[in-house]
């Protein structure tokens, strides 16, 4: 088995009073995409700014590529790269100035660095623009030309804080098809994001950060059981037979303003049959039948709620 590419053992952060991380524990396989969530605050940057050696922590340890993150701090630098929350693009100078710019920061020969910047602007569809000054591009093309910029280094791991915000949705599908392909590459991905929907098509593994700590890590199936709540929805539009129903099927949640009823099940295959057919036996048609199966946004809320609803050693058997 190999080296993990990141592994964090007890991290802790404090900012004057305030416990930003309270002992975090991650493992990032190499080759894979780990997304870490978590509320406004709750220290997702935080982590990112400690793993890339741009603020140290109060304690606990951790390798990166390999690398002791004290003792070789230099090591890690030279594995990773880093695209944060905002760009990096100087918007004063062209894109190709931008990915030159990188590329004598990282000493690459003046023929190697402008191959490399050929190379990266067609691979990410910025050749045409590339004589534009940077100020010029769309959101999407700044951030392109950012994660551009983070590879001239050739990293095999990158932190991406949170890569897509406030980036359109067609934007949004183009970045992560790009985060697919640097994978495919061989590359691990760090990623941070406020889209839940994000993570669950991206990740390997997700891990929730509340209050310091991490709530819960799993895939996104393994986090997503965590949560109670799937059923199958039944709308009836005559009142007469939605009263029939919801006498007929005593452990089915009734709504009468929406003429619902919400049958408890699990979403398997299986389970819905057995629903139908039960169904059937009683002479029950609805209008409409739907299921329902807890998805990202149910676990975050339940996680990062005040009244959290997951048991702990639920959690701890998903981790």
């Amino acid at each position: 088995m190999s080296n993990p590419a990141i592994a964090a053992n007890g991290l802790r952060k404090s900012y004057g009073d305030k416990k930003v991380l309270d002992g975090i524990d991650l493992t990032v396989p190499e080759g894979t995409i780990f997304s870490l969530l978590g509320p406004n605050g709750a220290g997702k940057t935080t982590v990112v700014k400690i793993l890339s050696t741009l603020i140290t922590a109060d304690a606990g340890a951790a390798h990166v590529g390999g690398h002791d993150l004290a003792a070789a701090p230099q090591a890690v630098r030279a594995a990773i790269g880093v695209t944060g929350q905002f760009s990096a693009v100087d918007g004063l100078i062209t894109g190709e100035e931008n990915m030159l710019l990188m590329a004598d920061l990282h000493h690459l020969p003046k023929a190697e660095g402008r191959r490399v910047t050929a190379e990266l602007l067609a691979r990410f569809d910025l050749t045409e623009a590339a004589g534009k000054p940077a100020s010029t591009y769309s959101g999407g093309m700044k951030r392109r030309l950012d994660i551009a910029m983070t590879l001239v280094g050739n990293p095999r791991i990158i932190f991406l804080d949170e890569p897509t915000t406030g980036l359109d949705p067609r934007s949004r599908h183009n970045m992560w098809q790009i985060i697919r392909e640097l994978v495919t590459g061989g590359v691990t991905v760090f990623l941070t994001t406020q889209y839940l929907e994000e993570a669950d098509q991206l990740a390997d593994r997700i891990a929730v950060l509340h209050n310091g700590r991490i709530a819960a890590e799993g895939t996104a199936e393994e986090l997503k059981r965590l949560v109670p709540g799937g059923h199958v929805r039944l709308r009836f539009t005559d009142p007469d037979t939605y009263r029939s129903a919801a006498t007929a099927l005593t452990h089915a949640t009734p709504d009468d303003e929406t003429q619902t009823l919400q049958i408890p099940s699990d979403g398997t295959q299986r389970e819905l049959r057995s629903i139908l057919d039960w169904l059937d036996s009683l002479g029950i048609e609805a209008d409409e039948l739907t299921v329902h199966t807890p998805d990202l946004d149910d676990v975050f809320f339940a996680l990062t709620s005040t009244g959290n609803a997951i048991p702990d050693q639920t959690k701890e058997n998903v981790r």
